[in-house]
């Protein structure tokens, strides 16, 4: 017998995501990924000045905010073929190292550990034993007695409190739960610890972009951030050093909690790196330029075939790279879009709304199709750690053996690379890039000090538009995955403005060849115990970190809806 689930909308994700599976024998047998909001910002951005692209850009979503200001401005910058001074490139990177590890901090620990960590079971903990438990994986300095004791009160006082706020949603009880009691209680108060760590990155980006979320500082041709040591109202050495001590203060977070707690999780869920494999097509491209140009970087990247990252890796070489550039379209032959006119290259891309009714077989999303050369492909964390490993990026190689080597310690038995296209695969991938990305903060913060110290102070060059028509792409390696913006300007205004990202790559439905995306690919074959209860399904979509308002931007302000699980 088949059911129809229906999880609308799925929660703790950025945007409202519908995803409807047809169930059999206990496991996903077809799945349709639905944005159910319209991003109306291509529209808006018609006819406007480049130079304020970005300042609109960033508006497509709360949460994904420095990302499409990064990215927009790089679209522009190429299509004027600029160069950006290297200090606004360091400044650059030092705004998207901090957000992304903030973003992976608060993915993990606050969008997703619910996922596996049962609330209600860390009452059940003895402190002491949970302070065992955790000190046999970290010499962290708060896995105490005492800070698992006070966090178990905390825990109880919600309960008691009748007020559950962040935990009253949670499938507690589920069978798919396997974590023992000290060991949610260990993960229940890490999540409480990483309130106040991610906090700490965000301050970086709002010391650098003078405010958070929508970041003020960016500008085609660099950043706004005047460089005075010795003027208290610039980019002062007073501010850069407290830039500097919080970075130091996450470090140890990040090696003694974050990357343990996914080792164990990892461990104690073995059987999820054989569940949520999916489209195993990876695109990621390089970022954290290193000159001024944009052809040399600290986190390289390319295009996986299939999986194989030795013989299927291609790399993406720079800011202007035509095999990147010729390789991506968008379909819309089942997106609420007007269409009938293929797959088409977003410096032509059309965005032009069309709604209709749900059709399994037709349309059923506000998100558009992209393809890689034609083919699928699932971008994000995991993407860009196979592309960092095929790189020969050594950090990354060295975190991915690391994470590996402990959760194979922890179940004993060889975990190899393979293991990492899967549902749990995706949170380890996270966890390293966190690490990577984490690291790569001090080494930007180094260059940057370096370059201002040789007396340089630019951060800005003035952008000349020409009277004809021009066109750029801009691309960056955002906490979801590989994001991109693609700008047609003509006669010095926007004549087309298109953004992929990268949840379009992930969650859009059905290809113009009928080839479905990497959430409905993944969820297929996914394991659904208790049909009113998709725990399971909710695991392999968190693990994507959905934001579907970057995929999606307006939504129907006559209806409103709560979250609803159906089974047909």
């Amino acid at each position: 017998m088949t059911q129809r689930i229906v999880v609308d909308p799925v929660t703790r994700i950025e945007g409202h995501l519908r995803v409807e599976c047809d169930v059999g024998d206990g496991k996903v047998t077809k799945a349709w990924a639905s944005g159910t909001m319209w991003r109306g910002i291509e529209l808006i951005l018609q006819g406007k000045d480049p130079r304020d692209a970005w300042v609109f850009a960033q508006r497509i979503c709360g949460v994904c905010t420095t990302v499409h200001a990064i990215t927009s401005v790089r679209a522009v910058e190429n299509a004027l073929k600029m160069e950006i001074p290297l200090n606004a490139q360091y400044i650059r990177n030092l705004i998207q190292g901090a957000h992304n590890v903030h973003d992976h901090i608060v993915h993990f620990y606050h969008l997703s550990a619910l996922d596996f960590v049962d609330i209600t079971s860390a009452l059940k903990a003895d402190p002491a034993a949970t302070a065992k438990l955790a000190q046999s994986l970290s010499d962290w300095s708060l896995n105490t007695t005492g800070e698992f004791a006070t966090a178990q009160k905390k825990l109880q006082a919600f309960i008691n409190s009748g007020q559950l706020g962040i935990f009253g949603s949670g499938y507690w009880g589920h069978p798919a739960m396997k974590l023992s009691h000290e060991a949610n209680l260990m993960a229940a108060t890490h999540y409480l610890q990483a309130l106040d760590v991610q906090r700490k990155m965000n301050k970086v980006v709002a010391i650098l972009g003078s405010k958070t979320p929508h970041i003020q500082n960016m500008a085609v041709g660099g950043v706004t951030n005047p460089i005075n040591l010795d003027s208290q109202s610039t980019l002062t050495l007073e501010k850069l050093t407290y830039i500097k001590t919080l970075i130091d203060e996450v470090g140890d977070f990040i090696t003694k909690v974050y990357i343990p707690d996914v080792a164990a999780i990892g461990a104690f869920y073995a059987d999820w790196t054989k569940i949520g494999r999916g489209i195993v097509n990876y695109l990621s491209i390089p970022d954290m330029p290193l000159d001024t140009k944009g052809t040399k970087f600290a986190l390289p990247a390319g295009f996986i075939e299939n999986g194989d990252i030795v013989k299927g890796f291609t790399p993406i070489k720079d800011f202007h790279d035509p095999y990147f550039e010729k390789g991506v379209k968008e379909s819309v032959k089942h997106s609420w879009y007007q269409g009938g006119k293929g797959a088409l290259h977003p410096y032509d891309g059309e965005t032009i709304p069309n709604y209709s009714d749900w059709q399994d077989d037709g349309k059923y999303s506000f998100i558009k199709s992209p393809t890689f050369y034609d083919k699928r492909a699932q971008v994000g964390p995991l993407a860009n750690v196979l592309g960092l490993y095929a790189s020969g990026h050594q950090r990354t190689q060295f975190w991915v053996n690391a994470v590996l080597d402990s959760v194979s310690g922890l179940v004993g038995s060889k975990i190899g690379v393979d293991a990492l296209h899967s549902t749990i695969g995706r949170h380890a991938a996270r966890a390293v890039r966190c690490v990577v990305l984490h690291e790569e903060l001090s080494n930007q913060w180094t260059l940057l000090m370096e370059n201002i110290g040789r007396g340089d102070t630019m951060t800005f060059n003035k952008p000349v538009f020409p009277k004809e028509e021009v066109r750029g792409f801009g691309f960056h390696e955002a906490p979801r995955g590989m994001l991109s913006h693609w700008v047609v300007i003509d006669k010095g205004k926007i004549k087309n403005y298109q953004a992929v990202v990268p949840t379009t790559w992930n969650a859009g439905p059905r290809d113009e060849d009928d080839r479905i995306s990497a959430y409905e690919a993944a969820l297929i074959d996914t394991p659904v115990a208790v049909a009113d209860q998709p725990l399971e399904i909710i695991r392999t979509l968190h693990s994507f970190d959905p934001c579907l308002a970057c995929a999606v931007h307006l939504t129907d302000t006559e209806n409103s809806s709560t979250y609803q699980v159906k089974v047909v």
